[in-house]
């Protein structure tokens, strides 16, 4: 029973971190963490951006759970949070950082239905250049985009800009 306990913690951390990373973008980097966000809506120049900063910043609690569970006496539960944490942030790069952003050169083409929208609501996040006014804060679940596109018409405040081949 223990393992399968692990496996069920771990899955919920990586379902609860969707919850948390759009917690974190909505207020948080869209809020008072936008001095390191906004390098993330303007085009990129080189490998890195100051945004990239928040990866290593997240990787603290995941560091922080392995160790205290492998070595802080915590036990094998804390290591499956940080495992999950860990698992969200590897999923978050693959999808978000080498797909979305081709950060990475690939040949991926998004075909299902829930992988195409999204990679289109993430653009849609990104079509907005300013703090105010951006839609689509989740990563692994999106709002459709005709809801999306809704909201960005409503917007008041939002600086838009048309995509970049990046994007």
């Amino acid at each position: 029973m223990e393992g399968f306990s692990l496996v069920a913690i771990f899955l919920v951390t990586v379902l609860g971190m969707e919850l948390f990373a759009y917690v974190m973008h909505r207020w948080v980097m869209h809020g008072p963490g936008w001095f390191l966000h906004a390098s993330h809506h303007r085009e990129r120049h080189g490998l890195f951006e100051w945004n990239d900063l928040y990866a290593a910043i997240f990787a603290v609690p995941s560091i922080t759970l392995f160790w205290l569970g492998e070595r802080g006496g915590w036990g094998p539960q804390a290591s499956a949070v940080g495992a999950g944490i860990a698992a969200y942030g590897a999923i978050y790069f693959g999808f978000h950082d080498w797909i979305v952003h081709r950060r990475l050169p690939h040949r991926i083409v998004p075909r299902s239905a829930y992988f195409r929208r999204i990679v289109q609501a993430h653009r849609l996040h990104h079509v907005v250049e300013s703090r105010k006014g951006a839609v689509s804060f989740g990563f692994l679940w999106a709002p459709p985009v005709e809801q999306l596109n809704a909201q960005l018409s409503r917007s008041k405040g939002a600086r838009l800009r048309q995509p970049s081949r990046q994007d």
